[in-house]
């Protein structure tokens, strides 16, 4: 399961929705049988796309090939049809922004992302860029590598619906508006340079809607929709001599512990602080003040997710055997959808190699994140941590923010939400429906100032190991609940010609 799958789990079955439903079989090109014959003949070439994407590595964190991974994405945008692709300079890595004008009536807009997360091939039984593909039992064949299915794979899908479209004679329903980025796993630091650019808002005024590919199958074939998502901060908090003014300066000898301050112990101590004795509760004065609470709708679609989801696969799905407080699941996702958080991603300080090594260490580090609900703000739980750590006598430790936005929110009855509905209707699906995603992505430039804009992710397949070792999407699939990848090709042109029709 993808991170943006389970960290959506829950909610209300579709039917608790009220949409007007506007089938395939009421738009002006019901019949897809060209389509889908092109989307079989051109399987191979779809799987090799994919392959040819992932074995380009595009690491934001470790500045590795992103201008070569923005450049083949830029390809691949004008060979599925894109007349217009631009490079646009930001103050970090570059972004995109294509338009593919199919003199259609209505245009959606669309979000890539072209960078993945790091990857230590040690931890991999298959290389990470190698993009191999791999018989998994209960599965099928996948193909394993970092970006496999956040979000190259989705994204390669999409690709592959509008080759199968073009190849098949046909004229795309809706015209397309899209901006990518390159740095979605550092916090999006620079996206909004992109996006509002008067050229970019422009073209995105004029759309109904943005959408993000996605692999929203589970294990047993469920779709978990969601209706945004959480925002998020990443940041370092450094810990050293130099800016404390206690402690050394440099590494010296552990036996000098005994008359010296430490750094780390000190960092330690400030962590303690942001959280609760058992690190499940933000202590952050102020942070969560703003944090709205659930409304009465939003929990009776988390008791149907907690009623229609199987808690013992969720536990599977995350090695785990307990939830926080060891409350039930409807609790556990209740907890999932509401709560603010403060994460340690990470901690580092002196030495971490192989043995022991006698050092008192003049600096140490704690890679944290922290997610934010509605109405939160990023700029203001910000203040709020700094504010925290001068008031508790921790004033000393750096605060580097390396990414991070605000929530996202989309109504129910927007019709890009009723139109992804309608088609999982048209598969027999009756989709989970969650108020937000418990992970994040930057879809606040869209929702809020000043485009308003609805915002969410559809797409079928499966595939899981997002930041994790051996990170797949399904290809061919054993299980006929769960489509591959000509599965999901097919859903993204059925959910464009959806989006054309939706009223």
């Amino acid at each position: 399961m993808n991170r943006r799958t389970f960290l959506q789990s829950a909610a209300a079955g579709a039917a608790s929705l009220a949409f007007s439903h506007n089938s395939l079989a009421e738009t002006s090109s019901p019949d897809l049988t060209t389509i889908q014959k092109e989307i079989e003949k051109r399987h191979g070439e779809s799987v090799q796309r994919l392959q040819q994407w992932i074995r380009q590595p595009s690491i934001a964190a470790e500045k590795r090939g992103m201008d070569e991974g923005c450049d083949l994405t830029m390809r691949m945008l004008r060979d599925a049809g894109f007349g217009e692709v631009t490079k646009i300079p930001t103050d970090g890595q570059p972004g995109i922004f294509a338009m593919l004008d199919a003199g259609a009536s209505r245009s959606i807009g669309m979000y890539f992302m072209y960078d993945v997360k790091q990857a230590d091939p040690a931890e991999w039984s298959s290389p990470p860029f190698e993009a191999a593909l791999v018989d998994k039992p209960g599965l099928g064949k996948c193909v394993v590598g970092r970006g496999a299915v956040n979000q190259k794979g989705p994204e390669a899908a999409f690709l592959a619906a509008l080759h199968a479209i073009r190849g098949a004679g046909r004229k795309l329903p809706v015209n397309l508006v899209l901006v990518a980025e390159g740095e979605e796993e550092i916090g999006s630091p620079h996206f909004p340079q992109i996006v509002r650019r008067s050229e970019v808002l422009a073209a995105l005024r004029k759309c109904n809607g943005i959408y993000m590919p996605s692999a929203e199958q589970d294990l047993d074939g469920k779709v978990t929709m969601t209706l945004g998502a959480k925002g998020v901060i990443e940041c370092e908090l450094v810990s050293s001599g130099e800016k404390w003014g206690r402690g050394p300066r440099k590494d010296v000898h552990s036996s000098t512990k005994a008359m010296l301050d430490s750094p780390a112990w000190h960092l330690v101590e400030a962590l303690v602080t942001l959280v609760s004795p058992d690190g499940n509760t933000p202590a952050i004065e102020g942070f969560a003040d703003k944090a709205r609470p659930l409304s009465a709708e939003e929990k009776k679609m988390i008791a149907e997710a907690a009623r229609r989801l199987d808690e013992n696969v969720a536990k599977k799905q995350l090695s785990a055997d307990h939830w926080v407080h060891d409350v039930n699941y409807e609790q556990a996702l209740d907890l999932l959808q509401s709560r603010p958080t403060v994460n340690i991603e990470g901690l580092v300080g002196g030495y971490t190699g192989p043995g022991g090594k006698t050092i008192l260490p003049h600096r140490a580090v704690a890679k944290l994140d922290l997610r934010l609900v509605p109405d939160m703000k990023a700029d203001e739980a910000l203040a709020a941590l700094k504010a925290h750590l001068a008031k508790h006598g921790f004033g000393d430790i750096e605060v580097n923010m390396t990414g991070g936005y605000d929530p996202n929110s989309t109504s129910a009855d927007a019709p890009l939400i009723r139109a992804q509905i309608a088609v999982y209707h048209q598969k027999g699906i009756d989709p989970i429906i969650l108020p937000r995603s418990a992970g994040s992505w930057p879809g606040y430039v869209f929702t809020g100032d000043p485009l308003h804009l609805a915002a969410g992710h559809f797409g079928m397949g499966h595939g899981s190991g997002a930041h994790a070792p051996d990170e797949y999407y399904v290809i061919e699939s054993m299980n006929p609940n769960v489509q591959g990848i000509d599965g999901a090709v097919r859903s993204h042109v059925e959910y464009l010609y959806e989006l054309a029709a939706v009223k």
